[in-house]
């Protein structure tokens, strides 16, 4: 089991935000249970304007067989009907993807020696 770090984008016009916001600020138990049996340890969703970011941690074996699982979930996919149409995919996104993944580009863990250095320089 490794540790695998996905961050994606998704437009969300600013009409649709007071209302994202709102489902955001009490995601159903049932949701928060699939994300965790899917393997997901750490999920967030940032927003900026009118462009969500998400990030998240998979520690499980087979992504695609738990992503699978979570689309399969009856309650995720009525949180989903809620929330995908207040969404707008970016242009470029992968084909058969509605959130946009985005490339790792750097990363610094806490088990780096220079990390741990700097800090206990402070």
């Amino acid at each position: 089991m490794t540790l695998r770090r996905i961050a994606s984008v998704i437009g969300l016009p600013a009409e649709n935000v007071a209302e994202y916001e709102r489902l955001h600020a009490e995601v159903w138990p049932e949701v928060l249970a699939r994300i965790s049996a899917s393997n997901v340890t750490t999920y967030s969703i940032f927003r900026h304007g009118d462009l969500l970011f998400s990030y998240l941690e998979y520690v499980g074996d087979d992504y695609e067989a738990d992503m699978a699982a979570m689309a399969a979930d009856p309650a995720t996919q009525r949180w989903w009907a809620i929330c995908e149409p207040l969404q707008r995919p970016v242009a470029d996104r992968a084909p058969g993807d509605w959130w946009k993944q985005l490339p790792e580009v750097f990363h610094a863990a806490d088990s780096d020696p220079t990390l741990e250095r700097q800090r206990s320089d402070v």
